[in-house]
């Protein structure tokens, strides 16, 4: 039997003033990354300074919201929701952690395409990005094929 994603109650994250224009994107359907102006390299979770070359020549960059699940594990004990938590690679080079969510959490698999979602937060928080499969891809041999 399939095991459904369902939504969840999702606790409001902390915004400092550093992230709040990530938290503004993300309400208007847009995932957003930073960039480091001197080494070139992007990063996630957005902050000031750039963890590569500590350069505080950081910007924002518009993710397209597509990439590919590096790992996942599906919590289903203990919670009153299953859910499955799991780092995604995007397309621009960064990894970050997050849930997979509106899905078969049964078939799940290592390097699924997914693409971006946002779900909001409990007492009118920001919302949360959070990604689901991609239909009709089930992994990098048949999207490549």
């Amino acid at each position: 039997m399939a095991l459904q994603a369902h939504d969840r109650e999702l606790p409001a994250p902390n915004v400092s003033a550093e992230i709040e224009e990530y938290f503004r994107a993300a309400a208007e359907g847009r995932l957003l990354i930073k960039t480091c102006d001197a080494c070139n390299q992007p990063h996630f979770y957005p902050r000031a300074i750039c963890p590569h070359c500590f350069s505080s020549a950081t910007r924002w960059i518009e993710s397209s919201g597509r990439g590919r699940i590096y790992t996942f594990s599906v919590a289903r004990r203990g919670v009153p929701v299953p859910f499955a938590i799991a780092y995604v690679a995007l397309d621009e080079g960064v990894t970050m952690m997050t849930n997979i969510v509106d899905c078969d959490l049964d078939a799940l698999r290592i390097d699924m395409p997914v693409r971006v979602v946002f779900k909001a937060t409990v007492d009118n928080g920001p919302f949360v990005a959070m990604f689901t499969p991609v239909s009709g891809e089930s992994g990098r041999a048949q999207a490549d094929a």
